[in-house]
């Protein structure tokens, strides 16, 4: 926008507000096809990440996933076990077994 010419004739332009792109990251990870849409994850959600879908037995909308806390309630929730958790690459856990060295990640 052209701050001199609004000054001028006082009318402006049509200003529109966009929200902030999300993050690249996407917590939770669904399997569309096992879900049945009974929201329950929507429920559990504590950080309210999860939206309920306007279509009756379709998956949730992962709505605001940079606000999410990374506790899994909505996994654990899931009767149908279709989702799954991603967590970042910094908070990874990472197990060695002592007796055949082999590494298992979370």
């Amino acid at each position: 926008m052209n701050e001199e010419r609004l000054k001028k004739d006082g009318k402006g332009e049509k200003c529109y507000a966009f929200p902030n792109k999300p993050t690249p990251s996407m917590p939770v990870v669904i399997d569309e096809e096992r879900c049945t849409g009974c929201n329950k994850c929507v429920t559990i959600c504590t950080t309210d990440v999860l939206v309920a879908n306007p279509e009756k037995g379709k998956p949730p909308i992962i709505m605001y996933p940079e606000e999410c806390w990374f506790a899994a309630c909505c996994v654990g929730e899931c009767p149908e076990g279709c989702l799954t958790m991603r967590h970042p690459l910094m908070m990874r856990v990472h197990f060695k077994n002592k007796e055949t060295g082999e590494i298992k990640r979370t």
